[in-house]
Formats: structure tokens, sequence, C-alpha cells
């Protein structure tokens, strides 16, 4: 009789080693595997992403010019310099005013179309309003701002022939001070809504339906269903689309050089057109470098910003 609990035991035991045997090869497999798998995603990270960023932090205490042969350790110099550049200022504020108006307007209006479209009941009509949506963004940025040019044109552009066929003027688009950064909104708004669009989509398709059939038994109305359930239980995607639309608006270019190239009077330069003219127009590279700095830890304080007051709206 007592030999029969100490086998069982003895089994137990075999047992219990052959399965911690088990899960630490297992283990061993999944860490060889991670590793393999994240090491050229990182080696990719570092050689495009941190050397730069790093490369460029020391450029900028530098008087760097690469068609000169020596390059002076100036300090701080770059930076006291920026705060007497009144272009370095004016881009500054003109890169806020643009990001300020421009993500919120965003939002808004990719927010309410997703809704819109995901509402149609048909599946062939709805993926057909994404597809067409999604259109511009596939559409070179450059390309596209060279057609909003024509478009913007005095004489012969489309808006234009619109207002005079309703016999009202023409408008400077692109040369009246006051109306040269929000036509550069406008153009921007066209080509980057439809990323937007498909993300608030894929985020309200999540959303369980109950959740609205419940309001609406209980007497909701339209709005009290957004706000109280589509609002608290979209922001997760909110907040990545947020962070994300502010990090391509801060470094808008393409757009803002084929268009205005920051004129008039310097209203629609930003800080990434001037990066841009300091770095391949005047080969001051060092001045450049201080500004792309700036602009980078503008944009880090942000994105922080915003994590932290996103994760807590977080009540899931």
């Amino acid at each position: 009789m007592s030999s029969i609990p100490e086998s069982t035991g003895t089994k137990s035991a075999i047992e219990i080693k052959g399965g911690k045997k088990r899960t630490q090869t297992q283990i061993k497999v999944q860490n060889r595997f991670i590793f393999f798998s994240l090491t050229p995603i990182m080696i990719v990270f570092i050689v495009f992403s941190a050397i730069p960023i790093v490369w460029g932090l020391v450029l900028s205490f530098y008087q760097y010019n690469p068609l000169q042969e020596h390059s002076p350790f100036i300090g701080l110099r770059n930076y006291m310099d920026l705060l007497k550049d009144d272009v370095f200022i004016k881009s500054f504020w003109n890169t806020f005013k643009f990001v300020i108006i421009a993500v919120p307007a965003n939002i808004a209006i990719t927010l309410l179309i997703a809704i819109g479209v995901n509402r149609i009941r048909n599946n062939m009509f709805r993926n057909l309003f994404r597809t067409i949506y999604f259109l511009p963004c596939i559409a070179p940025l450059a390309g596209s701002a060279v057609v909003w040019t024509t478009m913007f044109n005095k004489d012969t552009g489309l808006f234009n022939v619109l207002l005079n066929f309703l016999h009202m003027p023409g408008v400077d688009w692109l040369t009246d001070p006051s109306l040269a950064m929000y036509s550069v909104i406008a153009m921007t708004l066209w080509a980057d809504m439809g990323f937007n669009i498909v993300l608030f989509m894929a985020g309200l398709d999540s959303i369980p339906k109950m959740f609205y059939e419940a309001a609406e038994l209980d007497g909701a109305n339209p709005w009290k269903r957004f706000w109280n359930i589509t609002v608290p239980l979209l922001s997760r995607t909110t907040l990545f689309v947020t962070i994300m639309t502010c990090l391509a608006y801060f470094q808008m270019f393409p757009q803002f050089q084929i268009l205005t190239n920051g004129e008039p009077q310097n209203e629609t330069r930003v800080l990434a057109l001037s990066i841009y003219d300091h770095a391949f127009t005047y080969m001051n590279m060092g001045y450049a470098s201080a500004i792309a700095s700036v602009l980078f830890v503008i944009i880090l304080i942000i994105t922080i910003i915003q994590l932290k007051l996103g994760k807590s709206q977080w009540e899931y």
C-alpha cells in the first residue's frame, strides 16, 4: 500500500520537471523570436531616426556649412540668434496658428464625415464613400499643391471663375496676407482628411451597437448618444488621431513651399520652410539645425502633454 503513493508522487514530480523544461524551452524560443524580429526594426530606427536627431543637435552648436572646410564651434550662438530673428519668430507663431486652426478643423470634419458614412447600411456604398474620401491621401502632396495653385489663380483659377459666375469679385487667395494661410489650410484639409476618416470609421465599428440601442430605448436624442456614447468610447482613437495629426502638421512643408513659399510678407512661413531655406538655400546648416531642434522639442512636449491628458480621460 505504501508503494502506490510513492510511485504516484515520483510520477508527478517527473511531470512537473518535464513541464518546467517545456516552459523554459518555450520561453527561450519566444525570446529568440522577439530578439530576431525587433533587432532589424531597432537598427532601422537607430540609423534613420536616432542618429540624425543626435547629429542635428550636435550641428546646432556649430557654424556648419558643407561648402566650407572648417566649421567652428559657437556654442549657443545659433539659439541666441533665433531670439533676435524676426523671421524665425514670425514662422514660430505661424506654425502654431496653422496647427491650432487646422488640427481641430480636421478632427471635427473627419469625425462628422466618418459618422455619416458609417451610418450607410449598404456595405458597397459605405466602402465606396470611404475610398472616395481616401483618394486624396494617395496623391503626392506636392502634386496636389500644384493643382491647387492653378485653382487659386486670381485670373483663371476655378474658385474665382465660380465667384465671377455668381457676379462676385475674384479673391487673391495666395497673395492676400489675410487669406493666404487659410487657403493653405483648406488645401491641407482636403489632402489629409481621408486618413483620419478611415481611422475614425474603424473606431466607430469597434463600439458595440447595443449601447446605442439601449440609449435609444431610454429616449436619448442623437446629440446625447453622440456625446455620452460615441465620444467616450472613441477617446483612444481620438487621442491617436490628434497626436498623429499634430505631428504631421507641425512638420508640413510641401504645400507651403509650392503654394506661397512663405509669402506674402512671411505670413505663411512656417518652421519647416525656414529649416529648408537656411539649410539648402543659404547653406547655414548649423542655424537650420537649431531651428529643427526647437521644433523637435516643441513636438516632444506637446505629444507628452497630449498623452498625459488623454490617459487621464480613459475610463476603461
